[in-house]
């Protein structure tokens, strides 16, 4: 697995975009202005150096600026509400860089999108010879991936209940810290899926999230091809169904999560670029209210179309950069 993921920080950026240590950043943009002039011969020499200054042409709009503009104007017109907070991530494997990052490293409610990881914690334990993977408990993953089933989920986080005197979420969560050390660092499964799909106790970061999809990209982590089949099977997803720029071209591995209080979509993308070629991101998109809506439908179907929007600014900010289709 490559070693730049574990070199970036993007968890300092909140969604207001402010940044502390505005003199030392102003002086590190000025620098790096400077190394780039030089590295493409463009600065002048050195006796001229004070007597003509440089002018670059101003960058693109990066998607980041994108994002927190998008945020304010949402915000504005009351799409996101005072007692909401939100998380979003966007990395690009093809220039293996993060396009942006708010509040990726705060837990949040994870609802559904828990489902993943519960997955992944049976399958360290087929691999480890604890558990058997038979056609039946196949059958309940798909249920568990692709239609968000419940009952399915607790039937797995049950199946890891016999494997250890810990509870079955307990059990979850500590398999997948001793198995997967680097990935689950702000993750705490405590609960089974309550009656009603009300679970609001089991957290993880969207930078947990896109630390999974990573590894899950590169099959590192066990069962990775039978994982993807599953987060690959058709369902009405917020990233791709209904994202207004996303090609349709575009193949998705996704899992939403949804309560009265939490609004959610995490998954790979894969592009199809004009050349033919793939270029897959992540996209990580979390809505958490204080309280739960009162109006649940309404809210929900709101806060999706929000996390589609950004999805399809994201796509057409990357369709810029690698001349997708």
């Amino acid at each position: 697995m490559p070693s730049l993921i574990h070199r970036l920080n993007p968890e300092a950026e909140s969604e207001s975009g402010q940044v502390p240590e505005l003199p030392r950043r102003a002086f590190l943009a000025q620098l790096g202005l400077w190394f780039t002039g030089a590295a493409i011969g463009l600065m002048p020499p050195a006796g001229e150096a004070r007597s003509r200054p440089v002018h670059p042409a101003p960058p693109p709009a990066t998607f980041k600026a994108l994002l927190q503009n998008h945020l304010v104007a949402l915000r504005r017109a009351g799409r996101l509400a005072a007692n909401e907070r939100t998380a979003w991530l966007v990395y690009d494997f093809t220039s293996q860089r993060f396009l942006a990052s708010i509040n990726a490293g705060i837990p949040y409610q994870s609802a559904s999108m828990i489902k993943p990881f519960i997955a992944l914690a049976f399958f360290d334990k087929v691999r480890e010879g604890a558990l058997p993977y038979t056609a039946y408990q196949r059958a309940r993953m798909e249920a568990m991936i692709q239609y968000s089933d419940n009952d399915a989920t607790n039937y797995f986080i049950a199946l890891l209940d016999q494997t250890s005197r810990r509870s079955g979420p307990a059990e979850a969560e500590y398999t997948l810290k001793r198995r997967q050390p680097g990935i689950f660092h702000h993750t705490r499964i405590v609960e089974r899926i309550p009656a009603g799909g009300r679970s609001y106790r089991n957290r993880a970061s969207a930078l947990d999230y896109h630390r999974f999809l990573y590894a899950l990209w590169y099959d590192q982590l066990p069962y990775s091809n039978e994982l993807k089949r599953l987060m690959h099977l058709p369902n009405r997803d917020r990233i791709y169904t209904e994202a207004a720029g996303v090609a349709r071209q575009t193949q998705v591995f996704d899992k939403t999560g949804t309560t009265a209080q939490l609004c959610g979509d995490m998954g790979i993308l894969v592009a199809r670029g004009r050349d033919g070629h793939s270029y897959p991101y992540t996209f990580i998109g979390i809505i958490e209210k204080a309280r739960s809506a009162s109006d649940y439908g309404a809210w929900k179907d709101a806060r999706g179309d929000v996390i589609r929007e950004v999805s399809g600014i994201a796509y057409r900010h990357l369709r810029q950069i690698h001349d997708l289709v």
